[in-house]
């Protein structure tokens, strides 16, 4: 990319063809970034069957809490009420509690805060896919239903796990990116988002179409919509080892990314009481935390 910003004797000074070193950085900056955005796509994903297959378990189970009927479809209010508790618990409590080990303003780092979302997020899955084999065997050994609010603990761990990954997301893009680019990168959380939703699309289907073929009934593992008939947990705990490969593949990407305070400044300086050819410049290094688009550019006083 540093070429961009190299000009040649044949270069015509347009846009297209010559760049500013800033304009570089930008894009070296957003190209760093957009390894972190693909790893969070899974996450979402794993929020699609939540709001889709963990809703159609809901109906099979017994609605009724006391005298009172709750619909399926309300069940996914359960991570917005975790996530209103702790909220106020993770930002008067543990930052200030890791702050004191880490020496880090917020606790931990971004990076940090979104594997941590990454790692419940496979957990959740997991719980999904117990919680499912519980339900399927109390129907077919007892033709009985277990609560509706056995579903709380995939919800709840997800709501947690949405905390730490979608807000530590848009703080990492809103930080990270160029000063130009601040609030167009906060909407990359909703670019995963939207990635992830797709991709549980092409995951049922193509779920379906190999488990039809290997399993002994000739019948896929999301076949119908009888979830006591089906493999709902095998497609669950699926998801979960997929969520850490996932992980894994995150790691790997977030200990490479370097965030732009390690980053090295150089700025170019007039040093009016040294005589160095006659007053010239001098150029000196110095650590700092980037400045705006315009202001990072090398600049003389």
């Amino acid at each position: 990319m540093d070429k961009a910003a190299i000009p040649q004797e044949d270069t015509t000074r347009r846009p297209w063809k010559l760049c500013t070193v800033t304009r570089v950085e930008e894009a070296k900056i957003m190209a760093r970034m957009l390894p972190i955005l693909l790893s969070t796509i899974i996450v979402n994903t794993c929020l699609a069957q939540l709001q889709t297959f963990s809703i159609e378990q809901g109906q099979m189970m017994d609605l009724h809490l006391g005298s009172y009927l709750f619909p399926s479809a309300s069940v996914p209010v359960i991570p917005l009420v975790f996530m209103s508790l702790l909220i106020p618990i993770y930002e008067f409590l543990f930052i200030p509690f890791m702050r004191r080990f880490t020496g880090h303003p917020t606790g931990i780092t971004h990076l940090q805060r979104v594997g941590v979302g990454l790692v419940l997020s496979a957990i959740s899955m997991a719980v999904a896919g117990l919680v499912e084999v519980k339900g399927r065997n109390a129907f077919n050994d007892h033709q009985e239903k277990i609560s509706l609010f056995w579903l709380s603990f995939q919800f709840g761990i997800f709501g947690i796990a949405d905390m730490f990954t979608l807000v530590g997301l848009m703080e990492f893009f809103y930080s990270e990116a160029p000063l130009g680019m601040r609030l167009l990168s906060t909407s990359f959380s909703y670019l995963s988002l939207s990635f992830g939703y797709f991709l549980n699309s092409v995951l049922v289907k193509v779920i379906n179409l190999v488990t039809e073929r290997v399993a002994p009934s000739r019948q896929g593992w999301l076949f119908g919509t009888d979830f006591n008939k089906n493999n709902l947990d095998l497609f669950y705990w699926f998801l979960a080892k997929l969520s850490c490969i996932n992980f894994g593949n995150y790691v790997y990407w977030a200990k490479l990314y370097k965030y732009k305070e390690e980053e090295v400044v150089v700025e170019v300086k007039k040093d009016e009481s040294a005589a160095v050819d006659g007053g010239g410049q001098m150029p000196i290094l110095r650590r700092e935390k980037p400045v705006g688009a315009e202001e990072e550019k090398i600049r003389s006083s």
